[in-house]
């Protein structure tokens, strides 16, 4: 018997997106699997269309909408199965999805979360700008991926079709072991959306796991496409969430150089913003450095004990993703210099 796997969609108004990409999910291709639908309160007869379409798919009805981070802690609690799978609702999958990543995570045990190959629905060719061939963090944990820096995404011509080990996972199609689920006690909910994924995978990383990309599976994400299709909410939640994973999984004197370093470079995106008369933009970044500070001591109390230097993990780039993308023009991955 292959290892027990639990899918988990969670939902929140989305009737319509289930109704486009729920058909591909259930003909999923695994012998020991569970499919789950966990509700987020919604409003919209999702639950009422779950049940009269997929009676195949169990359904968790959270009491209100949680956001992503605690909404999937509250739902996650009431699964059991060796492998959970984070799926977004978005996210179109193949019948043999599953498979290749369980058999990368089962040769070694270390593994503690493992994506797919994510590219983008609308544009097959292309890589998808959350996900893409797995997640890297530069020297001041701006996060990227191979296969799209900032706004740049390349097309998917096999340049990137070995398994290999990566900083973060995308949370579009996240395969964690529900031990190490459970070790880290899953996703920081006051991270509400955006970048809980990374938090968690640079803990597990913190414990000695080892985070990886898998690129004999294959999924297809609608998402958002590009940086131009944020919305000052967003990125409100990036900058500032930015700033409390460095705090929280950075050794301390690393912690106060590169948080202060960010300060600056958070300066020079305020003022680009600002110039450009994106005021709106601007004063989320205001928001999100008042909100970091004013909650300072609140996450230094998450601190581990245990915080390994950023230049000793797998998946960083020792230079600045901003400086080597607007100034020296490295649009592609393959044109970084480790």
């Amino acid at each position: 018997m292959k290892p027990s796997v639990a899918v988990v969609i969670l939902n929140w108004n989305g009737k319509l997106l289930l109704e486009q990409f729920l058909p591909s999910v259930v003909k999923t291709d695994y012998e020991n699997l569970q499919l789950i639908v966990a509700d987020n309160a919604s409003t919209d007869n999702s639950v009422a269309f779950i049940k009269e379409n997929y009676p195949q798919i169990s359904l968790i009805i959270n009491t209100q909408n949680y956001g992503f981070a605690q909404g999937y802690n509250e739902a996650l609690k009431q699964v059991e199965a060796d492998y959970f799978v984070l799926l977004n609702s978005d996210v179109e999958v193949g019948k043999n999805w599953i498979s290749p990543v369980i058999e990368l995570m089962e040769s070694n045990k270390q593994i503690a979360v493992a994506q797919p190959k994510i590219k983008w629905l609308k544009q097959k060719e292309l890589f998808e700008y959350a996900g893409a061939a797995g997640g890297y963090l530069d020297n001041y944990a701006f996060p990227f991926c191979k296969g799209r820096i900032f706004d740049e995404v390349e097309k998917d011509h096999n340049q990137y079709n070995n398994n290999e080990e990566i900083f973060w996972a995308s949370g579009a199609a996240f395969f964690i072991r529900s031990a190490d689920w459970k070790l880290a006690n899953g996703l920081d909910p006051d991270l509400f959306a955006h970048m809980e994924e990374i938090d968690l995978c640079w803990r597990l990383k913190n414990m000695g796991k080892k985070i990886y990309y898998c690129a004999h599976a294959e999924v297809y994400h609608l998402g958002g496409g590009t940086l131009n299709t944020s919305s000052p909410f967003k990125n409100y939640l990036n900058f500032r969430n930015n700033l409390i994973i460095m705090q929280k999984n950075l050794p301390f004197g690393e912690a106060f150089t590169k948080i202060f370093i960010r300060l600056w470079i958070d300066l020079a995106a305020w003022l680009q913003f600002f110039l450009k008369g994106n005021f709106k933009f601007a004063f989320s970044i205001n928001k999100a450095h008042f909100h970091f500070f004013t909650g300072f001591f609140k996450n230094s109390a998450k601190r581990s004990n245990h915080q390994i230097s950023f230049k000793k993990h797998t998946g960083t780039y020792p230079k600045s993703i901003v400086w080597a993308y607007f100034v020296h023009k490295k649009k592609k991955f393959i044109d970084l210099v480790f």
